[in-house]
């Protein structure tokens, strides 16, 4: 008597209905974005004060190899009756500032060639409320509540450059900033089941407004009008952009050469 074969694995899974497609070498990451001020930069330290993973993956598409992440420790305590665009500048601008002055005199790694902090707020377009990060379950339930009952909403994020002046005269930096708005749209149709299983998936929690729009929060938003990386935390155009405009006042000697000459002649005049 013959003994039993095995089964095969061909009789443990369905029939496909095509062929395996044949395994495709995956193609190589494209180069860097060349831009004058960007090779500058890749030699040098560049600093992103913001422990956030969103903004870190962001910054990444630049190219730029140094990306250091220190986050500043200068607290967020800045009164919510600020108009919401004074509030969110006035905070990266505060994170951006602390972080220079703790790594401008750091002899171990050098000074840095570009700090870049950001902060975003979320603001409740029929109370004017400046929302921030929830801080508890039921904090976090009420807050999505509330944006979805209002439907509209608005997304700033402020970004805060600082450089090094090439010439070391007062003050020592060069600095830019710049906001970006989106406006955001939630579904209406969103359930209270919905909100409390999303805020339960804790996706939201380190989020501004309580949802990631790059996540499982994108069930909650109809749509948008503006950037969408302004929403995830950092705007990539406004950021490029602002890098651009910050270094190009940091390399300050040839100004200052000019108003030496200015000066001199001044003086030769006056003689």
């Amino acid at each position: 008597m013959s003994e039993k074969q095995p089964l095969t694995s061909n009789m443990d899974s369905p029939p496909a209905y095509e062929a395996a497609p044949p395994t495709r070498t995956p193609l190589p990451r494209p180069p860097p974005l060349s831009l004058p001020f960007l090779n500058d930069l890749r030699n040098k330290r560049v600093i992103l004060a913001s422990a956030s993973p969103r903004r870190r993956q962001i910054m990444s598409l630049l190219g730029l190899p140094n990306i250091e992440i220190i986050p500043s420790n200068s607290p967020e305590d800045l009164p919510k009756t600020l108009q919401p665009f004074e509030y969110v500048l006035a905070t990266a601008s505060k994170k951006a500032h602390a972080v220079y002055e703790q790594e401008i005199s750091n002899e171990e790694k050098g000074e840095p060639g570009l700090i870049l902090a950001a902060d975003t707020i979320v603001v409740d377009s029929s109370s004017g409320a400046i929302l921030e990060k929830p801080h508890s379950e039921a904090g976090h339930v009420a807050m999505l509540k509330a944006l979805r009952n209002a439907r509209n909403h608005k997304v700033y994020t402020a970004i805060a450059a600082m450089a090094p002046l090439a010439s070391a005269r007062d003050p020592g930096y060069a600095v830019e900033t710049a906001i970006e708005e989106t406006a955001v749209k939630f579904d209406a149709g969103v359930t209270d089941e919905l909100i409390l299983a999303y805020v339960r998936t804790r996706e939201g929690v380190d989020k501004a407004g309580g949802y990631g729009i790059q996540g499982l929060g994108s069930m909650l938003v109809e749509g948008i009008e503006g950037s969408y990386d302004n929403v995830v935390g950092l705007p990539l155009k406004t950021t490029l952009g602002i890098i651009e405009k910050v270094m190009a006042r940091a390399d300050d000697d040839d100004r200052l050469a000019g108003e030496e000459g200015d000066e001199e002649g001044s003086e030769l005049e006056e003689e």
